[in-house]
């Protein structure tokens, strides 16, 4: 993975400096997160304001991608460095989950675009509810 990535910033005219490879290694989880949750994680490994350059560089190239929740978002791996899959979040206390959904499943999401007419490259799925730890508080 990392060679991939090497060469994407490569072909791009970019390097793969320290503070890019400790970015990415820090995105390598199972959740998608908040710029807040990286700047402190990476506290005393690299600098805010490399953290939030090296995440612009990452969305411009394709490497990361914003999910959006409200007017917050989190960023993740894109789907060349991680399997695909969707989310379902937490309206109340914002937690994520990811998902892997069936072939059935994507399946009837490419045939939906080319019905309408559309040659599908990509497609995200968010399902936005409430989980079931703040069901209990209601």
């Amino acid at each position: 993975m990392i060679e991939q990535l090497r060469q994407q910033l490569k072909d791009a005219g970019y390097s793969l400096t320290k503070p890019r490879l400790t970015v990415f290694s820090a995105l390598q989880g199972k959740k998608p997160k908040t710029m807040h949750e990286l700047v402190v994680s990476l506290h005393g490994v690299i600098n805010r304001a490399s953290v939030y350059r090296t995440v612009t560089l990452f969305e411009t190239l394709g490497i990361v991608k914003r999910i959006q929740y409200g007017w917050k978002y989190r960023v993740e791996l894109t789907d060349i460095y991680t399997p695909h899959h969707h989310h379902i979040s937490c309206a109340t206390c914002l937690r994520v989950v990811s998902f892997h959904e069936s072939t059935t499943f994507e399946t009837l999401i490419n045939e939906t675009a080319l019905n309408q007419g559309f040659l599908p490259k990509s497609h995200s799925l968010e399902i936005i509810g409430i989980c079931q730890k703040c069901q209990h508080k209601l």
